[in-house]
């Protein structure tokens, strides 16, 4: 009995460590992609844009799914936190390339169109899910 208390008490202090670690990911993904994007999507969701609210949570889904998959596969949190800072740059780089096409985004979602709020949302998912993937090999 005491050997299982043993085993699970070191799988426990892993657990908190990869979780702590991915909580710091993931607000310093907020920090830094809501400082890069040009509309305040915080203040926005506050005022309930659903614009706002349907991007932001798709960026935020697109970061967490490769985070949860290096999570799964990395086998040191020093490896994990490297694969994160990476799944942090692909959704930056996301938000930067639907400016190309959709160079006003920003000022859409701003306005509440909900229709920008969902492209930017599911190209940071569809990003997050291939990042994710590729991650596991």
């Amino acid at each position: 009995m005491s050997e299982q208390i043993g085993i699970f008490l070191v799988s426990l202090s892993e657990f908190l460590i990869f979780f702590v670690v991915a909580a710091v990911l993931t607000i310093l993904f907020v920090v830094i992609y809501t400082r890069v994007t040009k509309h305040d999507e915080l203040a926005l969701i506050k005022k309930n844009s659903t614009a706002a609210a349907v991007a932001f949570s798709g960026s935020l889904i697109g970061f967490a799914l490769p985070l949860a998959s290096t999570m799964i596969n990395s086998v040191t949190v020093v490896e994990m936190a490297l694969w994160g800072m990476v799944a942090l740059i692909v959704q930056v780089l996301v938000y930067l390339l639907i400016r190309l096409p959709m160079p006003r985004v920003s000022e859409r979602i701003e306005a509440d169109e909900v229709a920008a709020g969902i492209w930017l949302g599911a190209c940071s998912m569809v990003a997050g899910i291939l990042n994710a993937a590729s991650m596991t090999t």
